[in-house]
This record gives C-alpha cells, sequence and structure tokens, in this order.
C-alpha cells in the first residue's frame, strides 16, 4: 500500500488519480488508464515547471501545454480543477455530458486552458511544434537585449498511439530540423494500446529514432520516480539547440490488481469494486468519490498567486518596453491581439481586362507578396511546392534553425503536419499563419483542416492546380472529387476565384474573416480577367451575376473557377444563336452566399427562373441545392486522364459547345 499521508505530492498525485477514475465512471464512459499511469509527470510539471495564471489562461508569455492523447482528458480536467483554471467538482462530474466544460476530448474554446482542440492522435504533436515555431519567431521579432516579451516553453504529452500516427512523425522530424528547443514531448510509454500490449505492431527504438531526428532524448524506467522526472524535465529545458523528448515507462492503470498494464483499463470504467481497491492501495478513503483533500486543494491552489505574480512581472517588462520601444510594441499587441496592421490592403492589386490572362495561383502570389509588407505577422509556406503555389514573401528570409525572423517556412513533404503546424501557430496568438500545396493533396492534410473548422481557425489554405486542366500529371493530380469533400466539412469557406480581381478579394475576405478557415482554391491554367463594369452583387456575398437577365431570364448558369470564362461564352452564344435570355453567375464560395441576406440570394437565383445549369470542374454532388429539380449539372464524374489540360477538359466535357449543347438540352426539354 501507498502512503499518501507521507507527502503532500504523493497525496496530490493519489487524488488526481482518483478524480479521474470517479469521473470516468460516474460517466460510465471514457479512458482511466493512461491518466493513472502519467498522474505523476503531469502533476511534476504543472507544480514545479509550467509557468502559468490559472485566473488568466490567455497570458501571451504562458508555458504552453498540450495533451495530443486527447483520451486522458480526464487527467488534465482534474489538473485544470486543482490548479485553479474556474473549473469545479460539478464540471468533472458531468464528464462527457451535454453542454459540460469536460468533454470526452479537450476542446478548444470548450474549457478554460485548454489550449487545442485533440484526439485523433498524433495532431496535438503537430499542434505543439506550431506552437513552438510561433514562439520562436515571435522572441526574434521582438525581444531586445534588455526586454524579454516572449520567453516560455511548449510542453506536449503523448502516448504510443501518437507516435504510430504519421503526422506526428512528419512533425517530429519537422522539429528535429528547425531545432526548437522550448519543445518538450513527454512520452507516456505504457506500452498498451486498445488490442493489447503495443509489441504487436511497435516495436522501434523510440529514443534512436527521435536521436536521429536531432533531438535530445532522456529516458526513465520508472514513472512514479519524482525526482527524476523533475531531473528529466529540467535537463530539456536547458537544452536549447534541439526539442527534447523524455520517454518515461509508466503502467496503465497504476495501483489496479486486476486492470494494471492491461489493455481494458484503456477505454473502459475500472468498475465500484475496482476502484475502491485502488483508492485503498493509494491510501485514500475508499467510500469517497470526487474527493478533494483540503492540503491538497490549497497546495495546488498556490498556483494562482504565483501565477498572478509572474505575469504581474512580465507586465512591468511590457510597461517599459512600451515605454524603449512605442513602435514595436504597438506592432507586438496587433500581432498577439490578431488585429490587422493599419493600412494592410493598402497595395493590394487591381487587374484590368486588358492585362494579359494569369493563372490564379499567379494572382494569388501576386497579391500575398502585395499584402506581406504591410502585415508583418502574415507567415506560412508550401509543402515543398511554393514555386509552383506562389506561396514565398519575398520581403522576408526562411524561418530556419540559424534565422527565427524569416516569415517563410519550408515545409518538406510533410501536408498533414503543415496543416496542423498551422493550427498551432495561430493557437500560439502572435502569428497569422498560411499554408499551400497542390489541391489534390488536401486529402493528404484533411484531418487538419477538420480540426481547424472546428476550432474556427482563421487559417488560410493556398490549394492550387485545381482542377484535370493540370494535364499532362495525370489523374493522380488531378482534382475530381476535392471540392466537395471540402465543401462537406462544417465550418470551412471553400473559395474558388474565377480570375484576378476574384483572387485579390478571396485573400482580402480570407484575411478579414475570423470564424473559420479559408481554402482558396486556385488554378493552374492562365484565365482572363472579367469584365465587372455591368457586374449584379457582391463578391463578398459568395456570388454575384456577371450578366443578370433577372426574372425574365429562360436559363442561369452557375460556375466557379475557369468555368466561370466557359459559361460566359456559352451564354453569348445561347443569345445571339439561340435567342435564349442567359444570365451568369459567378459563385466563387457556396458558404459565403448561403450567409448572405435571402433578399440577396433570391435576386441572383430568381426563384422564378427554374431553369438553371451548375458548371464545374469537379464531381456534381451538392449542386442539386442550387439548380433544383429543373436543372442539370456540367461536371466530371470520373477520374481524369494524362494530356495537354486543354485536351482533357474538352474530352470530359468542359467546353463551351458541351454547356450549349446542355444548356439547349434544358431550356428545349
Amino acid at each position: 500500500m501507498v502512503d499518501a499521508t507521507e507527502n503532500l505530492d504523493q497525496l496530490t498525485i493519489n487524488t488526481i488519480r482518483a478524480l479521474c477514475m470517479d469521473a470516468v465512471q460516474k460517466a460510465n464512459s471514457g479512458h482511466p488508464g493512461a491518466p493513472m499511469g502519467l498522474a505523476p509527470a503531469a502533476y511534476v510539471l504543472f507544480k514545479k515547471f509550467l509557468k502559468h495564471h490559472p485566473q488568466n489562461p490567455a497570458w501571451i508569455d504562458r508555458d504552453r501545454f498540450v495533451l495530443s492523447g486527447g483520451h486522458a482528458s480526464s487527467l488534465l480536467y482534474s489538473l485544470l480543477y486543482l490548479f485553479g483554471y474556474g473549473l469545479d467538482l460539478d464540471d468533472l462530474k458531468n464528464f462527457r455530458q451535454w453542454g459540460s466544460r469536460t468533454p470526452g476530448h479537450p476542446e478548444y474554446g470548450e474549457t478554460p486552458g485548454v489550449e487545442t482542440t485533440t484526439g485523433p492522435l498524433g495532431q496535438g504533436i503537430a499542434n505543439a511544434v506550431g506552437m513552438a515555431i510561433a514562439e520562436s519567431h515571435l522572441a526574434a521579432r521582438f525581444n531586445k537585449d534588455d526586454h524579454a516579451l516572449i520567453d516560455h516553453h511548449t510542453f506536449c504529452m503523448c502516448g504510443d498511439g501518437d507516435l504510430m500516427e504519421g503526422v506526428a512523425m512528419e512533425a517530429v522530424s519537422l522539429a528535429g530540423h528547425l531545432g526548437l528547443g522550448k519543445l518538450i514531448l513527454i512520452y507516456d510509454d505504457n506500452q498498451i494500446t486498445i488490442e493489447g500490449a503495443t509489441d504487436i505492431a511497435f516495436t522501434e527504438n523510440v529514443a534512436d529514432k527521435f536521436t536521429a531526428m536531432n533531438w535530445h532524448v532522456t529516458e526513465l524506467a520508472n514513472g512514479n520516480d519524482l525526482t527524476a522526472i523533475q531531473a528529466a524535465i529540467q535537463a530539456g529545458k536547458e537544452e536549447t539547440d534541439r526539442p527534447s523528448l523524455i520517454k518515461i515507462r509508466t503502467h496503465i492503470a497504476y495501483g489496479s490488481p486486476n486492470k494494471q498494464d492491461t489493455a481494458d483499463a484503456h477505454g473502459a470504467p475500472l468498475g465500484d469494486e475496482e476502484i475502491r481497491v485502488v483508492k485503498k492501495f493509494y491510501g485514500l478513503p475508499e467510500d469517497l468519490t470526487f474527493h478533494v483533500p483540503e492540503a491538497v486543494l490549497n497546495h495546488t491552489r498556490n498556483a494562482m498567486a504565483s501565477g498572478e505574480n509572474l505575469e504581474n512581472g512580465w507586465q512591468d517588462v511590457f510597461s517599459a518596453y512600451k515605454k524603449a520601444y512605442p513602435e514595436d510594441a504597438a506592432l507586438f499587441v496587433d500581432a498577439v491581439s490578431g488585429f490587422l496592421t493599419k493600412d494592410w490592403d493598402k497595395d493590394i492589386p487591381e487587374f484590368s481586362t486588358s492585362d494579359a490572362p494569369v493563372a490564379t495561383r499567379a494572382a494569388s502570389g501576386k497579391v500575398l507578396n502585395a499584402i506581406a509588407p504591410n502585415l508583418p505577422s502574415l507567415m506560412g509556406g508550401s509543402a515543398d511546392l511554393a514555386p509552383s503555389n506562389k506561396t514565398y514573401l519575398t520581403c522576408s528570409g526562411e524561418f530556419q534553425k540559424n534565422d527565427r525572423n524569416g516569415r517563410n517556412i519550408r515545409f518538406g513533404v510533410r501536408e498533414h503536419a503543415m496543416g496542423a503546424v498551422l493550427a498551432g501557430m495561430y493557437l500560439h496568438s502572435g502569428v497569422r499563419p498560411y499554408g499551400g500545396t497542390f489541391l489534390v493533396f488536401a486529402d493528404y492534410m484533411r484531418p487538419a483542416i477538420r480540426l481547424a473548422s472546428l476550432m474556427n481557425l482563421p487559417l488560410i489554405y493556398v490549394f492550387t492546380h485545381d482542377s484535370v486542366a493540370v494535364g499532362e500529371d495525370g489523374p493522380t493530380h488531378q482534382p475530381v472529387e476535392h471540392l466537395a469533400a471540402l465543401r462537406a466539412i462544417p465550418g470551412l469557406h471553400v473559395v474558388r476565384p474565377a480570375d484576378a480581381n476574384e483572387t485579390a478579394q478571396a485573400w482580402k475576405q480570407a484575411l478579414t474573416t475570423s470564424n473559420g478557415p479559408t481554402a482558396l482554391i486556385l488554378s493552374r491554367q492562365k484565365l482572363p480577367v472579367l469584365d465587372m463594369s455591368k457586374r449584379d452583387g457582391e463578391f463578398q456575398y459568395g456570388a454575384y451575376a456577371i450578366q443578370n437577365r433577372g426574372k425574365d431570364a429562360d436559363l442561369i448558369l452557375i460556375a466557379t473557377g475557369s468555368e466561370v470564362h466557359i459559361s460566359l461564352k456559352a451564354a453569348e452564344i445561347l443569345e445571339k444563336e439561340h435567342h435564349i435570355q442567359t444570365s451568369v453567375v459567378s459563385m466563387p464560395s457556396w458558404e459565403w452566399f448561403e450567409k448572405a441576406p435571402a433578399p440577396y440570394r433570391a435576386r441572383i437565383l430568381p426563384s422564378e427562373v427554374t431553369c438553371r445549369l451548375a458548371v464545374e470542374a469537379g464531381i456534381g454532388m451538392g449542386w442539386e441545392k442550387y439548380v433544383g429539380q429543373n436543372g442539370a449539372v456540367v461536371s466530371i464524374e470520373r477520374f481524369g486522364a494524362s494530356a495537354p489540360g486543354g485536351e482533357v477538359l474538352e474530352q470530359l466535357g468542359m467546353s463551351v459547345d458541351n454547356v450549349v449543347n446542355q444548356a439547349l438540352s434544358l431550356v428545349n426539354g
């Protein structure tokens, strides 16, 4: 039996374990095993090391803590309650219940102290890498020899499952390359997964693997050795040139005579009788649930006063900084508050119909580089495709180990990690991230896009090479189903501009959007600049009429991207040769259009005109909402082919002649 009264540290650790068991048992759902094994390391981190102010979880110079293994959420909630983040015992008792502040996996914005939404394994590690990137960049940008505004660490707890995920390895590799010395990863090596012992699928030497990726590695044989844990974290903090891994051998469901070191303890309550036995082993009252000794609460709630002192000290530093460096202080406030710097958009170019045709990816690059000098918080890169995505900022250098000032990030061929790193950068605050790749590879980062949408993070994804017009690279690189797949994600704004000016407007609206990410879908092929002299409506509403015949129209053509130009040419033929009054609507964003005022939507798509034809170089799924029962869709319902882009478009029906023929069939049908 553990003598829990022997010292306050052990009593606190066992109290944390008991709270986790009780929360899972009351919910009759959850994961008790990992929190029981991790409690000592989590306690040492929160009590001995974490620089935080529980009463102000948003303090900019706090240490960040990410629980990548989000299934162990009862551990995080117990810590947040004990250390004074505003949770109470009723929150723990409502674990996993509707409307509670303690959902099954940590959710950003739902619980004070939760830095990011975790649960899909591995992504929390990549989020933490993003936070460490933002910390080091802001420190390089704003710190002075005599005033350090940014100086904190990012801690992340993960398990075996996290390290099996590809996204984690992508992120770990990037962090090692960048030498993120203020990133510390605590690895819960409990050697158990849902299916059983990890050695049924996972036998690699994790320590050697991390060492090979330029990480500082410490291995601990006993997850209950508080002195060793403290020394390992301290060593990680002292290592400034490499990120640190602390590999701790723990025991899942520690103290449970029937469940310790078994897969049964991973994702199910232990049961009332087993919990009684475990509490006895811990030296805690067997018949009390959610019991917190007063000494424990006083011990942990000291963090509230110490945190206040830490932040007050930082405020003194910032006050002196404002006097010494007023311009930098103003930029710092803009950056960490998410404000757009004054006149950030003053140099966004306007394009003319007399200009040569330009690919929207190229227009995007021009717009991005017009914004960047005036918006110093803008920072991002590409997954090894910057020359194609046009995402490189010419006004800045590269963010590398030897230069933290650079705003261009070389993510390498790591799309999934890039997506999750961008989220971590934004969650840290101080930077406005963007990332680019080909649209077809949005599949590789979809889980990260989904979580960013869930958290309402205003990230910007630059997806170029938007259709089968990619051409000779063939169907592996020609997106067909991707627009529909992205539109299916709640909260994601998908924008496919038709020309250079729409692209400029798309960037402007994306950067002023605060309620979710934006995916810019951009062409490889060159497109003419549209004549907007007769435009009816506003781009910001997601759709407008380039040619509007109102309620008298016989037909409405609705298109996005390059197909807007096909539709305009088709409309000209339909009107001149067939006397069919045709409206043409550019609909760059379904999501924005759905949020437009109802009268506006009725003007752009009048209900009286039921003959509607949508045109888009992708699958037609979803367009039924806009074309209705009497409408049709010119779409591509198969994979593409390897050939010149124009020929592929023609062969697959993305041609003026096919649109005209389909329209005639519809009108005369």
